[in-house]
């Protein structure tokens, strides 16, 4: 199997992490998750493809931004937000329990 290597601005990392609490060392360990989603970033229109990698850490899914640069994964943006979690449960078939009261009989 090829090695991964990933890269990443540490002052972009720095502002991350007071922003949305992941560091980007952290953010790594998406990749590693085998049910892991890959999407391409269809709204960011610029010469470089830009990506998001759903996966779960900690217990969460967590987004990862990134692109391909140089054979190497450039990470630049991470957080734990809601979109990511729900395109990674649709992707996986993962169907969450809601908190519907059963209807009474009457």
């Amino acid at each position: 199997m090829a090695e991964v290597r990933f890269e990443w601005d540490p002052k972009k990392d720095e502002e991350n992490q007071e922003k949305h609490g992941v560091s980007f060392a952290m953010a790594q360990f998406a990749f590693a998750d085998s049910r892991r989603v890959i999407a391409e970033d269809l709204s960011h229109s610029s010469s470089e493809k830009r990506h998001y990698c759903f996966g779960w850490i900690n217990g969460g899914i967590l987004t990862v931004r990134f692109t391909f640069r140089d054979d190497a994964i450039r990470i630049f943006g991470a957080g734990y937000w809601r979109k990511g979690r729900r395109i990674y449960e649709r992707e996986n078939k993962i169907h969450r329990r809601t908190s519907r009261r059963p209807k009474s009989r009457s």
